[in-house]
């Protein structure tokens, strides 16, 4: 004789319905903790808002005088945040800071006096050279007008003391660069390949 098929059925019906009862209450439960955690803002937090960029240095009051050297402090090839230095041409700023640097290792520092300048600043230098010298003519020896000028275009640099233009009078075409004016030994411009050949030097700055 077999067993009646259906003698367990009402216990194994009355199981299920406990667990289903259970997964309900617990779908219920975590519906009302996601709520509530939505209500306090704590599902998520919010990325941080990016930092401010920094504020715009403020403007240059010396407007159109702004590329001269700062008062009572010497520039050297790598002030490159002042305007007479960070806008030279980037091919002769180069050739002027790997000489500075070969310098450096025989006990001679590198100034810059002068550098990049505005055609405003030129050619105030040349007022001022004309007032000095009392003629215009006798001036463009020493001062070139805003037209001609290399330092307007950032191609010209300026160097000092006396033993670093000495240094670089002497070392200065295996950078490039070359004294252009016999009567200015501060003057440099990069004229020449490193290793070549400067050209013969100007007299003055009116040629």
């Amino acid at each position: 004789m077999h067993d009646d098929p259906t003698a367990h059925r009402p216990a194994r019906a009355g199981l299920r319905f406990p667990v289903r009862t259970a997964v309900a209450a617990g779908a219920a439960a975590v519906l009302v903790a996601l709520a509530a955690a939505r209500g306090t803002g704590t599902t998520a937090s919010t990325p941080p808002a990016p930092p401010a960029p920094p504020a715009p240095a403020a403007a240059d009051q010396r407007g159109e005088s702004s590329d001269d050297p700062p008062e009572g402090r010497a520039l050297t090839p790598f002030d490159t945040r002042h305007p007479a230095v960070g806008r030279l041409d980037a091919h002769l700023l180069k050739a002027v800071q790997r000489a500075a640097r070969d310098a450096r290792r025989d006990g001679v520092e590198f100034r810059i006096t002068s550098g990049r300048r505005s055609a405003e600043h030129q050619q105030r230098l040349l007022d001022e050279a004309t007032e000095k010298y009392g003629s215009a003519e006798v001036a463009r020896q020493y001062v070139n007008t805003p037209g001609k000028s290399a330092h307007v275009s950032g191609k010209a640099v300026d160097i000092g003391p006396t033993d670093a233009d000495d240094w670089l009078v002497r070392h200065g075409s295996d950078y490039g660069l070359c004294q252009v004016y016999t009567n200015e030994m501060w003057h440099f411009e990069l004229l020449t390949a490193p290793g070549g050949e400067c050209p013969a030097q100007l007299r003055n700055a009116a040629g």
